[in-house]
């Protein structure tokens, strides 16, 4: 009799770990790898992601230099796409780092800019805060050193005038 319990305990045991490592497998994010996505550059970033952003836990993704948080995703990021150049659009700088961004309805496109490669995040400010997802990133991000940096108005006034 007792060892009818001791195989009925490994025989639930047994299906209690199965269920559990099914249960945690969720299928890979399919994120589209940056141009870059191969550049060694990126290598220091990706291995110090956070495990969460806000309440949102890293993912599995099926690309390389690419990563997302949440289920269903709230923040997709890569690696190794195009670094933009002057521009115009709002750029804010959050814990050092250096952001362009581009609103969209209703994603918003976050780039580091003065870094190369240049880092891409993909989120919808109404589902995490902006905010949050740029601290939560920015000692990853800094990873790929700076060589530019944000202009604001302030800056531009204190240039010479060409005359």
């Amino acid at each position: 009799m007792p060892s009818f319990f001791v195989r009925a305990a490994r025989i639930a045991l047994v299906g209690a770990l199965a269920a559990f490592s099914l249960a945690g497998c969720s299928p890979a994010v399919d994120v589209t790898a940056a141009k870059d996505a191969a550049n060694p550059a990126c290598a220091p970033m990706m291995v110090s992601l956070p495990d969460a952003i806000g309440e949102a836990q890293l993912r599995k993704t099926n690309s390389q230099a690419t990563a997302a948080w949440g289920d269903p995703s709230l923040v997709i990021l890569r690696c190794g796409v195009n670094v933009p150049g002057p521009t115009t659009d709002r750029c804010v700088t959050v814990n050092g780092i250096d952001w362009v961004i581009k609103e969209g309805d209703p994603v918003w496109t976050l780039t580091t800019y003065g870094r190369e490669p240049a880092t891409e995040i993909l989120m919808d400010p109404d589902k995490i805060s902006s905010a949050t997802v740029l601290a939560d990133l920015a000692t990853s991000a800094g990873k790929i050193p700076a060589t530019r940096n944000c202009v604001g108005q302030e800056e531009l006034q204190d240039l010479p005038q060409s005359q």
